[in-house]
């Protein structure tokens, strides 16, 4: 009897053991169908992320700044304040000056018409000079040797100097040398100046030159009025589509009326 007591008792203990195992193996298939599924939503996330494009990411930061404007508002209006007078005290009388001149330069930019040739030629210039990007380090290196500065001292600094060159104790008065004379009268010329034709561009210049030429050859071929099949003859349609019907009846009519049409032209029609 007594070891019959005992195989019962380790058949149950075995049949525990199995149950501890089998809870076991539940708990890792659940953390593992977790940890897939915390994985797949993390790879959507970051698929999403990438198929984002800067037009995307530009509105969605538009809709951000257009939200917390909203929210300013509301709350401003919940305590009674005014938000554009709140708004305008941040703004300095240089700051206000530059917006408004920036808003009259867009409004006079906005007539698209033609009026003449000279306003078509200044309304051409100023939309080159918003290209130019002057080098203000060559610059400071011309004006250095015009004042007499220390190489680099106008760079260091970010701002021009008006000091001029070495000063005379005894007399007190500042005695240019004549190197800085003739860099002077070549940096500062005037209607007076006899000097010409002396400045040679570096090469970077001239790249900067000959892109702009290429784009405006580029601009005004896409932007050209002749048609491109006008080495077909005469001209007989007003449009596109009406070119496209015409030629679809010259197929089948021209044989009829190329004779018709040429006494027409000759001026010997009945």
């Amino acid at each position: 009897m007594s070891s019959l007591d005992g195989e019962e008792k380790g058949a149950e203990e075995v049949t525990m053991t199995m149950d501890e195992r089998k809870a076991k193996l539940e708990q890792l298939r659940a953390k593992m169908r977790s940890s897939t599924k915390a994985n797949r939503a993390s790879l959507i996330e970051e698929s999403t992320r990438a198929k984002m494009t800067v037009r995307d990411a530009a509105r969605l930061e538009r809709q951000r700044k257009l939200a917390g404007v909203l929210r300013t508002q509301a709350e401003a209006e919940d305590r009674g304040e005014d938000v554009e007078r709140q708004k305008n005290w941040e703004w300095t009388i240089e700051e206000n000056d530059n917006w408004e001149k920036k808003k009259a330069r867009k409004a006079r930019r906005a007539d698209y018409e033609f009026h003449d040739d000279a306003h078509a030629a200044r309304r051409r210039y100023k939309k080159d000079l918003d290209l130019i990007k002057p080098d203000l380090s060559a610059y400071n290196r011309q004006k250095e040797v015009v004042l007499g500065l220390t190489p680099g001292s106008l760079a260091k600094s970010g701002s021009s100097s008006s000091a001029l060159t070495a000063f005379d104790p005894s007399g007190g008065q500042v005695v240019p040398s004549a190197e800085q004379r003739m860099a002077a009268e070549s940096f500062y010329r005037d209607a007076n100046t006899l000097l010409y034709a002396d400045n040679k561009p570096t090469e970077d210049a001239i790249d900067r030159v000959v892109g702009k030429i290429n784009r405006d050859i580029d601009k005004k071929g896409k932007f050209s009025r002749k048609r491109l099949n006008e080495d077909e003859g005469d001209i007989t349609y007003i449009n596109e589509r009406n070119r496209v019907f015409n030629k679809k009846i010259a197929r089948y009519y021209d044989k009829y009326t190329s004779e018709i049409r040429a006494s027409f032209e000759r001026g010997t029609a009945l």
